[in-house]
């Protein structure tokens, strides 16, 4: 007896379970509105009609470095469309370049106008490396991706205690250089680029297999095939960000750092002496140096270098 008043209870509990469950997907219950109108339906309503995913309007009159693109060639404007989308719609990393690029394009500007080098250029930097001392796997370094054999080569110091790869100045200077030789070797900034990018070996070769001298009217790798047309479109977008969607103010972009220089001929035993001596960290004095490789510096040779450090005051917090 006491089994079936027990089994009973059970089968009551288990009943009333399954009507509630069951009026609950129904919508039946005040608690779980089902309704059209429920604020969280309206949410994703809202947000569905504000965000809008479309397909990328390309300017009509693009170049580089003043030179025109063929837009009459499909091929070519799908590439370029393919581009558009990518680094439109990938928005943080978007985003973040254009953060970092009003702390270093004040840095590279000057250089690349000083050197007669169309202020475009300063976008390949950003195709490159993002603006962050990155090291491909081909071992390039720096904003410029600069391998050891060309830093030497274009008067760098590159080694386990100095590598001026990751001096921001000196490393433009050698971007320079570099652009300007190949401009004159293959008459244009165009061609410029991809040799940057692909090396004059593998341009040459291109050419003279494809009996082609225009960077439009060569089949290129993958990489490079993309590369002029990728720095366009980093170009359109962070130089029109609101005609993209992206809406950033002043302060929410990233700043340069005030500093002054300090310039050394003799070898430094300890850095994080030395930026005591100037009531900053070690952190902070590589951070504005980072071509110092090591806690040290040997200079056997005694050369002088110009190290950066941030004005008085401005890390408040360091120690």
């Amino acid at each position: 007896m006491k089994f079936l008043k027990a089994t009973l209870m059970f089968l009551g509990v288990l009943f009333i379970a399954s009507t509630l469950i069951f009026s609950v997907q129904q919508g039946h219950l005040s608690s779980v509105p089902a309704k059209a109108d429920s604020p969280d339906l309206n949410t994703d309503k809202s947000v569905a009609e504000e965000y809008r995913i479309t397909a990328i309007e390309i300017p009509q009159d693009l170049n580089f470095a003043g030179e025109s693109v063929p837009q009459n060639d499909p091929e070519i404007m799908e590439r370029i469309d393919r581009e558009f989308l990518v680094n439109t719609y990938w928005q943080s990393n978007a985003v973040l370049l254009m953060k970092r690029a009003n702390k270093f394009f004040p840095v590279i500007e000057p250089i690349l106008a000083k050197n007669g080098i169309p202020d475009d250029f300063k976008y390949l930097a950003v195709a490159e490396s993002g603006l962050q001392n990155v090291v491909s796997p081909a071992g390039a370094a720096g904003f410029w991706q600069i391998m050891k054999a060309t830093g030497k080569e274009y008067g760098l110091e590159v080694n386990a205690n100095v590598d001026e790869r990751y001096h921001l100045a000196l490393s433009t200077q050698v971007a320079c250089d570099y652009l300007k030789k190949n401009k004159e070797r293959y008459g244009s900034w165009t061609l410029a680029a991809a040799t940057y990018n692909a090396g004059a070996g593998a341009i040459n070769k291109y050419m003279g297999i494809q009996q082609a001298t225009n960077y439009y009217d060569l089949l290129l790798g993958d990489e490079t095939g993309r590369y002029v047309f990728r720095i366009m479109a980093i170009k359109e977008i962070l130089s029109h960000p609101e005609k993209y969607g992206f809406e950033l103010g002043k302060k929410d972009l990233y700043e340069t750092v005030p500093t002054f220089t300090v310039s050394i001929n003799e070898p430094v035993e300890d850095f994080a002496t030395f930026a005591k001596n100037y009531e900053i960290n070690y952190k902070i004095l590589k951070r504005h140096n980072p071509w110092l490789r090591e806690p040290h510096l040997n200079n056997a040779s005694g050369k002088k270098y110009t190290i950066e450090i941030p004005n008085k005051g401005y890390y408040t917090t360091a120690r």
